[in-house]
Order: C-alpha cells, then sequence, then structure tokens
C-alpha cells in the first residue's frame, strides 16, 4: 500500500508492506483519520522521507468496530440482507442442525429446549470452535456440510455472549456469505440480546440467544396436542348440529307426509346419517392410526440413536486427562492418564503399552465426518462426539 499522511501543514509519502498489512482488519480511505507506527527512511530515486508503516489503526474508533461498519456496508450493498432473501422456518421440523463449540453453555441450552418442547424433534451437532484463529472457517465448512447432507430441516448458528473479539468469528465474510448460499434455513444466535453480528443480518431469522433459538425452531408439543383436542371437540360440535337440524327436518316433514312416503323418506335420510356417520369413523381411525405410528417410529429412531444405549452394549467413552475424548490410540503415550465412562460408573485408568494398529470398530455413518448425533434426554454431562465415529 502506496498512501500519504496529512495534517494542516505538511504530508508525508507512506509504504505499508504486505508482511505487515496483511492483518489489517479495515479498508484505509481518504479523509480517514488514523494513526501510523512505524520507521522514517529515504527514498533515494527522488531523495524524499517516507515512513515504513508497520502498523496501521483507526484514530477516535476501534479497527474491529470500522471493520464491522465497512463490511456491513458493503454486503448491503450486494442485497445480502435484503428481506426478499429470507426464508420461512419449517413449522414442524423432523431434524435440526446445530452449529456451535461441543463444550459451551449455547449447546446444552439448546438440547434443554428441544428436548422438553418436541421430544421427537432430532437434534444433530456439528462441532465447531467459535472464536479465535480459523473458527470462521469452521463454521463456513459446517454450514456447507449440513447442506451437502440434505436431512437437515433447519440450522441453529451461534455461541454464548462474550466481547467484540470474541465474537468476531460471526463477523467474518466467508460466514455471511455461507449463511446467504446455505441450502437450509438459518437462524443466528449469537451471544446475547443487545449483541448484533453480520450472521445476525444475514440470517433467515435472528434469536437474541441460543435458547431463544431453540423455541423458534420447534413447536410446544402440548400446544399441539391441545389444538388437535379443540378441533376433535369441533368436529363433534358440527356433527352433533347436522344432527340435531336432520332430525328437526325429519319432524317438520312427518306431518305432511303419508306413513308410507315417511318411511321411504325416513329410510334414505338414515341410509345417508349411517354413510355419513361410518365415513367420519374411517377418517378419525385413519389420522389416529398414522399419528401413532409416526410418534412410534419416531421414539424408535431416537431410542436407538441414545448414547447410553451404545454404552450398555459394551461401549465405553474414554477421555483423556485434559478432559478430551480419545479417537485412537496415536493421542495417547505409556504412562498418560485417561477416564473411560462406562454404562455405569466410571474407570480412572493409565497407559501400560500402546497399540497402533489402522483397525477401526467403528460403524458406518451416512452423515459427513464430524456429525454427532445427539439425544434428547436429561444428562449433567454434556454431549461430546465420539461414539460411533
Amino acid at each position: 500500500m502506496y498512501f500519504s499522511l496529512k495534517d494542516d501543514s505538511s504530508s508525508l509519502r507512506c509504504v505499508f508492506f504486505k508482511q505487515n498489512n496483511f492483518r489489517l482488519g479495515f479498508e484505509p480511505e481518504s479523509g480517514m483519520k488514523v494513526l501510523g507506527f512505524g520507521e522514517l527512511s529515504v527514498y533515494e530515486p527522488s531523495g524524499q522521507y517516507q515512513l515504513k508503516v508497520v502498523r496501521l489503526k483507526p484514530f477516535g474508533v476501534g479497527e474491529l468496530q470500522l471493520a464491522f461498519e465497512q463490511l456491513k456496508q458493503r454486503l448491503a450493498d450486494e442485497g445480502l440482507f435484503d428481506p426478499e432473501h429470507k426464508r420461512e422456518l419449517p413449522a414442524f421440523p423432523a431434524t435440526v442442525g446445530v452449529i456451535t463449540s461441543d463444550t459451551g453453555a449455547a449447546v446444552r441450552d439448546i438440547i434443554s429446549v428441544i428436548s422438553r418442547r418436541c421430544p421427537p424433534a432430532r437434534v444433530v451437532l456439528y462441532p465447531v470452535r467459535v472464536q479465535g484463529e480459523g473458527a470462521a472457517g469452521e463454521i463456513a465448512r459446517a454450514i456447507e456440510s449440513f447442506g451437502r447432507w440434505g436431512e437437515a430441516d433447519v440450522l441453529i448458528v451461534g455461541r454464548g455472549g462474550g466481547s467484540i473479539e470474541d465474537l468476531w468469528a460471526f463477523n467474518e465474510e466467508v460466514v455471511a456469505r455461507a449463511i446467504y448460499n446455505s441450502a437450509v434455513p438459518v437462524v443466528s444466535a449469537v451471544g446475547h440480546e443487545t449483541d448484533y453480528t453480520i450472521a445476525d443480518l444475514v440470517a433467515d431469522m435472528r434469536a437474541p440467544t441460543p435458547s431463544a433459538a431453540a423455541e423458534l425452531v420447534v413447536p410446544e408439543v402440548a400446544e399441539l396436542a391441545a389444538g388437535i383436542n379443540a378441533l376433535a371437540e369441533r368436529m363433534t360440535r358440527i356433527v352433533r348440529d347436522d344432527l340435531e337440524r336432520a332430525w328437526q327436518k325429519v319432524d317438520s316433514c312427518e306431518r305432511g307426509l303419508s306413513p308410507h312416503r315417511l318411511a321411504a323418506r325416513l329410510g334414505e335420510q338414515g341410509r345417508q346419517l349411517s354413510s355419513l356417520v361410518r365415513m367420519m369413523a374411517t377418517c378419525v381411525n385413519a389420522n389416529l392410526a398414522a399419528n401413532a405410528s409416526r410418534w412410534n417410529a419416531m421414539r424408535r429412531e431416537l431410542s436407538a440413536l441414545n448414547p447410553a444405549a451404545v454404552m450398555e452394549r459394551g461401549f465405553a467413552v474414554a477421555r483423556g486427562s485434559d478432559g478430551a475424548l480419545v479417537r485412537g490410540a496415536g493421542q495417547l503415550s505409556q504412562g498418560d492418564s485417561l477416564e473411560l465412562l462406562l454404562a455405569e460408573g466410571r474407570l480412572d485408568c493409565r497407559v501400560e503399552k500402546v497399540h497402533l494398529d489402522t483397525t477401526s470398530l467403528a460403524s458406518g455413518n451416512d452423515l459427513p465426518p464430524r456429525f454427532n448425533h445427539t439425544q434428547h434426554t436429561r444428562h449433567t454431562r454434556q454431549h461430546k462426539p465420539g461414539v460411533g465415529e
């Protein structure tokens, strides 16, 4: 970058080499007030002084805030925030994809709310880093992976609260464009209610917190049941009123009909009424059977995905001394401590010998490599990937 720094009475030529400016978080513009740090040198061809800049930052406004405003304006000009691009969320999602850290409070809150509101809904967690170097790229790849998988009905992308530096991964352009191009509707749930990020602006819907996002994406089963009962009562009332009107019509016609004609009319109306009752009974029974079959299938699927059921068959989850999941023998060395979580209790162990081989006991899975199924049950510890991977 070549530019000049000016004040009211002087001007100084500057050069800002790539090895120093590649981490610059904002785009320098004419007229912008900045602080420049560097060393003075002489540009020999013209014999002029110049400043070799090693650091440049805005004066009077934070660098991250300025970068946020510049990216926000550029994406707005491209139409990424336009309301016509926002999609409706599905009313009854069977699978909810969650993109967040597998160790934070956000994923626990989301699972708790969904398991309470809609137990049949399945949660699929794609664990990612939510802050620090490389976090934005992981979040973008997770969104794209869900789109390729094709079985998620809606995505929740987010994390708990923090400073603007903590939330910065959700202000990166790569995340904004991944959300905009997502094949699946996206709910952004970043930070607290007062926190706003670029991801919030481009997502199909913004939730103030991860818990609120979980409430937005799934219906309340109790409310649905109450609605079904209300419809059943209304149907019963309509049928009763129709029958009452039919009998009143029969009574009014009875006085003007001969016994023979009256019997014929009553027989015809009786057959029509019987046919109507049989049709209604068939429809009601068919709907009840279909709903019962669907609920039973969901329960069986949830039971099969329960990590506890896998552990009951003799499998265990291994964690290293730092609490991280152990996926391969190469992560450990002789003498290392580890913890084995069993279906009943846990074991504190020490590695006596490490055997490295290429044999895997993991079964096949139709999910991308980093997907994890999470069952909605009450747990005192957080679900983490590991079983079945």
